[in-house]
């Protein structure tokens, strides 16, 4: 029939050519969905309204006819009229799958997992099936009681999946090959004990006896803290073993195995099996990456040994797709990592040197919107000339994910000064169309949080709430656990603004928004954000700063400090301090900074830095200070411009 059905990550379905069949709505993917679950065994159709809604309505049943009927036709569009579908079949009063067991990707994965092959022959196995992953499974529902089950089912499988990944590896004496993602595995599942067992005993076989013994004091503290629970007995054996380096822990003996290992010796890095783990293993991070907390800090940890691993290659083109495969959207432009962001802009800029002149346009362009990326906050000319060269290579190609990643670029590289919200949003206007066209849903997050902040920056509000709502379907659809994190600070932002709102409610809604910033696993984005949010908040009403360490602010101190020392009465120091703060960062918070700067000049009557605050304000005139973050607001800017210049303008709103 040439349907392959996809539930391993959002429900989709593509036809013989690889093209995206249109399923409809939203419920007639939960149709589908529900029978992949079923595996075959036919689902009352009572049971499918009871699974779709949680108080089916009257016709439910009709509905769900009418749903099965658009799926036939999708899924079979050139059965003749009248003959049985072969598909989607009726079975008494339910219906079942009759697809084949390779056309859905989770029965694939699933007899490749349980496959019973030799090593050699398990491997390619399991490295096709993980790859088969776009996302969590059904992610499009994750919250349906009927999908829980299945979807913690095919979690395990895939946790069994990389096991026995790296159990081949280490058969087959390629044990430093295994490390890489048994060890995102670890990170990410810290209470499975086989997969620390596994990657202590691949880092001894490779040489690393101390970081095998480090892992398995990670492994011993991860069990205590989160589960209170002592290693098993494989675990402390294996320390035991390793501290006497036990022979039972050398590579197996097998002939065939060892003859397989000898014969690849000499090339087995530069291997094109190799060449593909490197690549799937960039695809595992990205798709990690967007789950956040953890995930994200092992995702960027993992990311920097893959492009090492690739350079040491020697192959640019490698090299340049590895950097290139971890296009994971990017909307704050303070980087959580700073170092590492140096370094694979480092790895990008010698690979574009030594790229051949006939590496193909769209590879060379990832590069490019890769330094833009993840030079943000850098201000460089270099990172700008990138993004503009990214854009218009990918402009120039029919590769919409790729335009969508350049415009990234772009995005991050608009902050050479303030007021720029209006370029943003455009740009933010360009990603939600093209990623809607084109069905990049992670895409379409980021353009709607350029939206967003732009919409907050001129107090548009109405756009704002649409952009937000938005936004929430897409995270609880997609499985997108760091959306909600901006879209609570945004509706803190758009309380704050209300003058019908108590100065309290108004406070109690940024300490809630707070809560969860530690485990968001962005520190470029939470360190030093509760207080500022805090801080922003007593300063647009007019009241003083609470007491506060200056060093919790982080890196927005030096333009807090002033305010603090003012509220406590010393002045002197307060203007030592205006005097040393240096020019904000070019970023969402730049109006906020130098709002804080001009708040604190203004009754110490500093001129020369009243006059530095005016001239980086004016261009964000019309906007309020700070919104553009989404998170934060110290009131229209036009209203400090008027204060500086000595023009009356409008009070800060008198607390309710």
């Amino acid at each position: 029939m040439g349907v392959f059905i996809g539930v391993l990550g959002p429900v989709e379905a593509w036809d013989a050519a690889g093209s995206v069949i249109s399923l409809k709505g939203p419920r007639h993917r939960e149709v589908l969905a529900r029978l992949v679950a079923a595996r075959g065994r036919v689902v009352p159709v009572e049971l499918l309204a009871a699974d779709l809604w949680e108080d089916p309505p009257q016709g439910a049943i009709g509905a769900i006819r009418t749903f099965v009927g658009a799926l036939r036709r999708s899924l079979e569009p050139d059965r003749p009229p009248r003959t049985p579908p072969r598909l989607i079949v009726t079975v008494g009063t339910g219906y079942s799958l009759r697809a084949a067991p390779d056309a859905v990707d989770a029965w694939r994965f699933e007899r490749a997992v349980e496959a019973r092959e030799p090593p050699a022959g398990l491997l390619p196995l399991l490295d096709s099936a993980l790859a088969l992953w776009r996302g969590p499974a059904y992610s499009d529902f994750a919250g349906a009681l009927w999908a829980e089950p299945e979807r913690a089912r095919l979690a395990e499988l895939r946790s069994r999946a990389v096991e026995r990944r790296g159990q081949a590896l280490l058969e087959l004496g390629r044990a430093a090959e295994a490390v890489p993602d048994l060890d995102a595995h670890a990170h990410a599942h810290p209470w499975r004990e086989e997969t620390w067992r596994l990657l202590a005993l691949a880092l001894y076989r490779a040489g690393r006896q101390a970081d095998a013994l480090a892992v398995l004091r990670r492994a011993r503290s991860a069990l205590a803290e989160q589960l209170g629970l002592d290693p098993g007995p494989e675990l402390r054996e294996l320390e035991a073993d390793i501290l006497r380096q036990a022979d039972r822990l050398d590579a197996p003996a097998d002939p065939a195995a060892r003859v397989w290992a000898s014969a690849t010796a000499a090339h087995d890095r530069a291997a094109p099996g190799a060449r593909l783990r490197l690549e799937a293993t960039v695809g595992l991070m990205r798709g990690l990456a967007l789950t956040g907390a953890e995930g994200l800090l092992a995702a960027r940890e993992h990311r920097a040994a893959a492009v090492e691993a690739a350079e040491e290659l020697g192959d640019a083109e490698l090299t340049a797709r590895v950097i290139g495969a971890y296009d994971v959207p990017a909307n704050w432009p303070r980087s959580d990592d700073p170092a590492q962001a140096a370094r694979i802009v480092a790895a990008a800029e010698r690979t574009l040197a030594r790229l051949p002149g006939d590496t193909a346009p769209g590879v060379r362009a990832r590069l490019l919107a890769t330094v833009a990326v993840e030079s943000r906050g850098t201000a460089s000319p270099r990172a700008r000339a990138a993004a503009l060269e990214a854009e218009r290579i990918a402009r120039g190609l029919d590769d919409p994910a790729l335009l969508a990643f350049a415009l990234n670029g772009r995005y991050m590289q608009t902050f050479e000064t303030t007021g720029l919200s209006g370029r943003r949003d455009a740009i933010g206007a360009e990603i939600v169309d093209l990623s809607v066209r084109h069905g990049l849903p992670t895409f379409e997050v980021l353009g709607r949080l350029i939206r967003l902040q732009s919409a907050a920056a001129g107090a548009d509000f109405t756009a704002g709430d649409e952009q937000a709502a938005h936004l929430d379907r897409l995270a609880e659809r997609h499985d997108r656990p760091l959306v909600p994190v901006f879209t609570t600070w945004y509706r803190a932002l758009r309380l704050a603004e209300d003058p019908q709102v108590p100065f309290a409610a108004k406070e109690a809604a940024y300490r809630a928004a707070a809560g969860p910033l530690d485990s968001v696993g962005m520190p470029g984005l939470s360190e030093g954000l509760a207080p500022l949010a805090l801080l922003a908040l007593r300063t647009r009403h007019g009241r003083a700063a609470e007491p506060e360490d200056p060093d919790r602010f982080g890196p927005y101190r030096p333009w807090a400090l002033p305010l603090l020392l003012l509220a406590a009465g010393r002045r002197d120091e307060a203007a030592e301090a205006v005097r040393a703060a240096p020019d904000p960062p070019h970023d969402l918070l730049a109006e906020a900074m130098w709002a804080l700067l001009a708040r604190a000049a203004l009754p110490l009557g500093d001129q020369a830095a009243l006059r530095r605050a005016h001239a980086a304000l004016l261009p964000a005139a019309g906007e309020l200070a700070g919104a553009a973050s989404g998170l934060i607001s110290l009131g229209p800017i036009s209203a400090i411009l008027a204060e500086i210049t000595g023009v009356p303008g409008p009070s800060p709103a008198p607390d309710p």
